[in-house]
């Protein structure tokens, strides 16, 4: 984590949404396991993505955040520092990306749910090869990369829980 910079400007209205976004609706202010919290709002966007039976729109969703995110997470970072502990948009995407598989096509049970979280948890933090390596990239998209590449790992990984467990 980079250090987290302080600016005296006023915020610009696009800054405000930028926040908005960057800190999934304020996750990311939460004083301890902002990470975890950003990941919270990923397993509820799923859920309530999925009870709307809305399934179908999912890809959807997780394009228009990576987009959105991006450009949120490299404005944020000129006000706060590069991939600041602020910014969960990228646990958000990360984690909806675990349960892309599933979304529109089954109802995953609840035990599921909770190892695809603590699967993505467990990328996301430890970073296996190569996601250490994709946050150094610079701006938004490095800030979002190494999250993808650990919902991507947790995707096949709670994939291939499902499959050998039913």
């Amino acid at each position: 984590m980079a250090t987290n910079k302080t600016t005296s400007k006023a915020l610009t209205a696009a800054d405000r949404v930028a926040l908005a976004i960057a800190t999934a609706g304020g996750a990311g202010f939460m004083p301890k396991a902002p990470g975890t919290a950003g990941s919270v709002v990923g397993v509820l966007a799923y859920l309530g993505i999925e009870g709307l039976q809305a399934g179908a729109y999912y890809p959807h969703v997780i394009i228009f955040l990576l987009v959105a995110g991006t450009w949120a997470s490299c404005r944020v970072e000129a006000l706060y520092g590069h991939d600041c502990q602020r910014i969960v948009i990228d646990e958000v995407i990360g984690q909806m990306i675990t349960f892309a598989a599933a979304a529109g096509r089954f109802q995953l049970p609840a035990i599921y749910i909770l190892l695809g979280f603590g699967l993505f948890r467990l990328f996301d933090i430890t970073k296996p090869f190569p996601l250490r390596r994709m946050e150094t990239f610079k701006g938004g998209v490095g800030v979002i990369a190494d999250d993808v590449g650990a919902g991507l790992y947790a995707l096949a990984g709670l994939t291939l829980l499902r499959y050998v467990f039913g």
